[in-house]
């Protein structure tokens, strides 16, 4: 067989499969056509060279903001998945209802990267920074399943933000009509923590299979006590099914609560970056980044490939065509050179962790065909922010200081700027 792209000499990691070693990819079509050893290069058109770098399924980021230009927090998709692995993005909550097909049309339609949505239990979704569960009159029920059921080929599920913010005076009930949605279509709920109401009056409506978002974040919603130790109704959530992920973004992570739940033995069920207009900016960067934070945290490379590949993977039900290396599955995937050096990494709120591994992306593949990179890169991106973005004082700090994830690669090969 005549493959369209093989890449040769890397090291696959692809634990959906399996799979660990040194390896060839080849590609035909849009296929996945051979995973062996010594694939004779004359054996494709196209040859990547990926000695002394790892191959591994297409990264799945299953938390993020990419309805870019039709809401407050959208990014755009295609830049970022060129420079960081992801090939497919699950964007929760930034449509609703009565903006879901212009998500569809104007987004995921034109996109190379794969995008699929889980579509916000508010008719508004995030056109505005918060509030979209203030007015109930927006959770409509029906309406939701209406455009799920007619959008299915992108709609996986329901997402509802709960918050102090987000449901003003309405309590629980944008949760309660968001279960109603999710049990109506047959999907998964992914339930957004912060500050709020008690976590285990949320995680009391979270079936097997649903997500709880943020699930190390250190609000008073946190899913650990006062000493560190996981709450009897979180296991409980835990045991039954309940996916753990992280969905890093600007408020929700802490190195506090990851510590204490990796040393404990609870690693997340899937590790994810929840990228918008102003986690994007620091010190959540992107999900490479989120992932070498959790390698600081004593996890392996092969762990957090894992939750962000073969794990999101099967909570969206696509575990049969992405997230993973097997023979006839989609040609997606992600080339990574792993960084050695002294790199300072932080959560929301600028606690500082030292780590030794900076995972950093040289190759993206979708679909078969590489990804071509924005010549100015993370740099580009960070100068154009919305005109409703304003750098925080922490991330003027992250800018004036080099903590980038561009910084602190060139600082491998020069000098360390950390």
């Amino acid at each position: 067989m005549q493959f369209d792209l093989l890449i040769r000499g890397g090291q696959v990691v692809d634990p959906g499969t399996g799979t660990f070693g040194k390896l060839d990819v080849a590609i035909k079509r849009n296929r996945i056509a051979a995973v062996d050893s010594n694939i004779p290069a004359e054996a494709a058109v196209r040859v990547i060279d990926a000695t002394g770098q790892y191959v591994t399924p297409g990264l799945i980021d299953m938390h993020t903001h990419v309805y870019y230009g039709g809401t407050y927090w959208g990014v755009m998709a295609d830049p970022i998945a060129a420079r960081t692995g992801v090939t497919t993005w699950l964007d929760v909550g930034s449509a609703g209802a009565y903006n879901m097909i212009g998500f569809r049309d104007y987004i995921v339609k034109p996109a190379q990267a794969r995008i699929y949505a889980l579509l916000n239990i508010s008719s508004i979704g995030l056109v505005a920074q918060t509030w979209e569960l203030g007015n109930l009159g927006y959770c409509d029920v029906d309406l939701c399943a209406q455009l799920i059921n007619a959008n299915r080929n992108v709609a996986l599920g329901i997402k509802v933000r709960i918050d102090h913010n987000t449901i003003m005076n309405n309590g629980l009930e944008p949760l309660k009509r968001a279960r109603a949605a999710a049990d109506r279509v047959g999907l998964p709920l992914m339930c957004h923590i912060g500050t709020g109401p008690a976590i285990g009056d949320i995680l009391s409506h979270l079936q097997e299979g649903d997500i709880l978002t943020h699930c190390f974040t250190g609000g008073d919603m946190r899913i650990t006590d006062e000493k560190g130790v996981l709450l009897d109704d979180a296991k409980a959530a835990w045991d039954r099914g309940v996916v753990m992920d992280i969905g890093h973004g600007g408020g929700s992570f802490s190195f506090e609560v990851a510590e204490a739940m990796t040393k404990a033995g609870y690693q997340p069920d899937v590790i994810s970056s929840d990228i918008h207009q102003t986690s994007i900016q620091g010190p959540c960067f992107d999900l490479p980044t989120c992932m070498s934070k959790f390698m600081a945290l004593g996890l392996s490379f092969e762990d957090v490939v894992k939750a962000a590949t073969v794990n999101p993977a099967q909570a969206m039900g696509l575990q049969d065509e992405i997230g993973t290396l097997k023979v006839g599955a989609a040609a997606d995937v992600a080339v990574f050179a792993l960084d050695s050096g002294n790199f300072a990494y932080f959560d929301v709120h600028m606690n500082r962790y030292e780590g030794d591994t900076l995972i950093r992306n040289t190759c993206t593949i979708v679909d078969g065909e590489e990804m071509l990179r924005d010549p100015a890169g993370t740099d580009s991106l960070r100068e154009r922010p919305m005109p409703w973005i304003a750098l925080s004082e922490r991330q003027e700090f992250l800018v004036k200081e080099g903590y980038t994830p561009a910084a602190l690669a060139k600082s491998v090969h020069g000098g360390n700027c950390c």
